[in-house]
């Protein structure tokens, strides 16, 4: 071969890793998504990071019971309040740890819906099965090894969720956190 040869196939290669490497989280954003409609809670568990996943809708749903709690309390956090936010971690951590499961995480991704942190502290979480409208899917990088799928429902285009894959390896994403929207 010779040197322009050998430069052609180096840069042919280079761009195919390239091309894959930054293609990865779409095909395993398409895995989860195929998984979750069809209810394959077996190839679901191969994109979920479980224990990943359960600790970040803890903080999140921790997070966001204190902002409610203090917008419903506001100048009286003092007393019941008070005990109410220090209470409130204990409960959500049981509950998220019941609740994410393959069909709640299949349920999450069809339906664009969490549920709301209240409703878990109660241990009364629930997703709808099927989506009550059309959920639109956004991607993004949030650096080499983060990966966020915005899922909005056509209903409510103001509320989303945004799941967050990492990267395990060079080519392999797993679903590990997620987002919710905070209010303004």
């Amino acid at each position: 071969m010779n040197r322009k040869t050998q430069l052609a196939v180096l840069g042919g290669v280079l761009f195919l890793f390239f091309a894959a490497y930054f293609a990865s989280p779409l095909l395993a954003v398409r895995g989860l998504i195929s998984a979750a409609k069809a209810g394959d809670e077996a190839k679901l568990e191969q994109f979920v990071d479980f224990p990943a996943f359960r600790t970040s809708l803890k903080e999140e749903l921790n997070a966001k019971l204190v902002e409610e709690m203090r917008a419903d309390l506001g100048d009286r956090a003092g007393g019941l309040g008070g005990l109410g936010m220090i209470l409130a971690p204990t409960l959500i951590s049981g509950a998220v740890d019941a609740f994410v499961t393959p069909p709640a995480v299949a349920a999450m991704v069809r339906s664009g819906e969490v549920p709301n942190a209240k409703s878990v502290a109660r241990n009364r979480a629930r997703i709808p099965d099927e989506p009550s409208s059309k959920v639109h899917q956004g991607y993004s990088y949030r650096g080499l090894n983060t990966f966020a799928i915005r899922l909005t429902r056509e209903d409510h285009p103001d509320d989303y969720v945004d799941l967050l894959l990492e990267r395990r390896s060079v080519f392999f994403w797993k679903l590990a956190a997620i987002d919710l929207p905070r209010k303004r």
